[in-house]
């Protein structure tokens, strides 16, 4: 822009009797809702997907014994493992994309967040009976579930905004 431009702009700007006209410069960077994963991030989400692949092998694999040693339903345990499989998916999906949406990574937070709140609700108010051994199980799927969603958070404040040219 030239000088004289950029005064005739201050001065339509300053005089109250000029109505107030937004100028946007498109040369300008702007920001958008698209992130750049940090390496940070990336392994976060591919060992929350691991872990989560295990746990829906392990409950799917032999829901009937575990039934025997955690003391919870096997309809449960098949049904939870099935739950995990979409999850562990979009995990692997989420983790090998170059930019990503932000929302997208609150996804497994937000998730995780649920897994954890619900492995309470069934363990208070569901009625099921585990084992000491189920109650472990349990409380290290809420533990595990919690320390994921920290680690993304941390992970997508860290992740770079990608700025739109």
């Amino acid at each position: 822009m030239t000088r004289e431009v950029m005064d005739a702009m201050a001065r339509a700007v300053d005089d109250p009797a000029t109505p107030y006209v937004a100028v946007f410069d498109a040369k300008e960077p702007v920001m958008s809702n698209l992130i750049q994963p940090s390496v940070f991030l990336r392994r976060v989400l591919f060992l929350d997907a691991i872990g989560s692949a295990a746990t829906a092998a392990l409950m799917l694999l032999d829901a009937e014994l575990l039934q025997r040693w955690l003391g919870l339903p096997a309809s449960l345990l098949m049904a939870t493992g099935l739950a995990l499989l979409p999850y562990v998916a979009y995990l692997l999906w989420l983790a090998t994309r170059q930019s990503v949406p932000r929302a997208a990574v609150w996804a497994p937070i937000v998730l995780n967040l649920v897994w954890a709140a619900d492995c309470v609700l069934a363990m208070t108010v569901g009625g099921a009976s585990p084992t000491p051994l189920g109650e472990a199980f349990v409380a290290v799927q809420v533990g595990v579930a919690l320390l994921f969603a920290e680690l993304e958070f941390i992970g997508l404040r860290k992740a770079c905004a990608i700025v739109a040219a």
